[in-house]
């Protein structure tokens, strides 16, 4: 495959990375973070870029992807796990976030009057259009990758360098969430942009694409998953930085409510209703793209663990739940999204980082069940936690671990649970003789 091609799938998976989240989250961080921003940014790209691109590394060394993996641990933790994955960035929250967010952006600064009936004739003419080209995704590398997504690159480079001119004050001092432990505070705001959990369903789309191109045999396919993730990884960690120092260049210009508000005051300031306009055509064309990206990793996935179900039916259902859920509105979406978030990150890293470790264990199932176990018990109760739910011994027993100051209390029962799993190994082998030989032999 051509460089050129390379470059251009890769701009395709920027493209389909690059929704809501990635636009929200990091100025919002950097205006927090003031003079503690280089710590808090560098947190926020570990796991808003480097979890990504080790997750679509990971799916690209097995058959079948994240299904793949997480038959590791068990064929139902397998299926389950992945369906779940797969409703969460689709239909249930990723999607209908996204054409929310476009909707607060690219149209409602526009209208002076409010009416439920302005967000869902925008949401009709949305998904409309998300449908007729995830229909096509064989297309889609051309749309996206050739035009959608320099268009969206340039109108970054033009707000942002315009604001780096314009806005002249020193940083502020960090908010009290980020005066201590920035940098693992960056790291947890990373999993508000999803993109690890949308690495798992995005490696299936890469690789059928990069299939399209030529690339047949496994270990090229690898190869060129790698390169295309290092582009698409390059592009994001360049825009996070920029549109992050803007945010935090606003810090002297008042607080604000959340990224899209800071944003769209920042565009205001330094352009005028021109930058207003800007900046709604940014957010409006990056959350399409990764509507469409969404959309078609969903449409290949279910039509494939379900032959019965044509790619056509599938993308037709996902785009009519994802239009009547995002009628919903933002609010209700993103406060079910952000505990449901804390709840899978956790098992994706682990999940992940066994991958990458897999042949030095024989790829032994009671390892990743004893890891996924003792990381699933903590990572539910932060979840639960964050609705409410709590059970006072539980919630004792988890403050007394490692790193639970900061939400990274799973990371130590994680290795325990996979030390664990390791002994019971070597002292009780598995009849099977571990994952490695199943995965052989399928």
């Amino acid at each position: 495959m051509k460089m050129k091609d390379t470059v251009f799938v890769g701009l395709m998976l920027f493209s389909m990375f690059f929704g809501a989240g990635n636009l929200i989250f990091p100025p919002f961080l950097g205006m927090n973070a003031g003079t503690n921003f280089w710590p808090a940014i560098t947190g926020f790209i570990v796991t808003a870029v480097g979890l990504p691109l080790s997750v679509l590394i990971a799916t690209s060394l097995v058959k079948d992807g994240a299904n793949t993996l997480g038959n590791r641990v068990h064929p139902w933790f397998g299926l389950i796990f992945t369906v779940i994955v797969y409703l969460s960035i689709g239909p249930f929250f990723g999607i209908p976030r996204n054409a929310n967010v476009a909707f607060e952006m690219g149209l409602k600064p526009f209208i002076n009057r409010s009416s439920p009936f302005l967000l869902l004739g925008f949401t009709a003419a949305f998904f409309l259009l998300v449908y007729l080209l995830s229909l096509n995704p064989t297309k889609v590398v051309d749309y996206m990758g050739r035009l959608i997504t320099p268009t969206l690159l340039l109108s970054i480079v033009v707000l942002c360098v315009t604001g780096f001119v314009t806005l002249h004050h020193p940083l502020t001092a960090p908010t009290a969430n980020y005066q201590s432990a920035s940098l693992f505070k960056g790291f947890i705001d990373g999993y508000s942009t999803m993109d690890a959990l949308a690495a798992l369903a995005f490696g299936i789309v890469i690789l059928n694409t990069l299939k399209q191109k030529g690339v047949k045999e496994k270990k090229q396919l690898t190869v060129y998953t790698v390169k295309t993730g290092v582009v698409a990884g390059i592009a994001l960690a360049l825009v996070y930085l920029a549109i992050g120092f803007l945010g935090a260049k606003m810090g002297p210009y008042g607080s604000f409510d959340n990224g899209t508000a800071l944003l769209s005051t920042a565009a205001t300031l330094v352009l005028g209703f021109g930058g207003k306009v800007l900046l709604g055509f940014i957010f409006t064309l990056a959350c399409f793209t990764t509507c469409v990206g969404l959309t078609i990793a969903c449409g290949e996935y279910f039509s494939k663990i379900a032959p019965k179900l044509s790619y056509r039916l599938v993308v037709t259902l996902v785009t009519l739940a994802s239009f009547l859920i995002a009628n919903l509105g933002l609010n209700q979406i993103i406060a079910i999204s952000v505990p449901f978030l804390v709840m899978a990150y956790p098992l994706t890293i682990v999940l992940v980082t066994l991958a990458f470790f897999h042949r030095f264990f024989g790829g032994s199932q009671k390892v990743y069940a004893g890891a996924l176990a003792l990381t699933g018990i903590v990572s539910l109760h932060d979840g639960l936690a964050m609705f409410g739910l709590k059970w006072s011994m539980l919630e004792s027993l988890v403050s007394y671990l490692p790193l639970a100051s900061v939400s990274l209390g799973w990371i130590v029962p994680a290795v325990v649970g996979g030390v664990i799993g390791f002994a019971l190994e070597k002292s009780i082998p598995s009849s099977s003789g571990g994952n490695e030989q199943l995965e052989k032999a399928s």
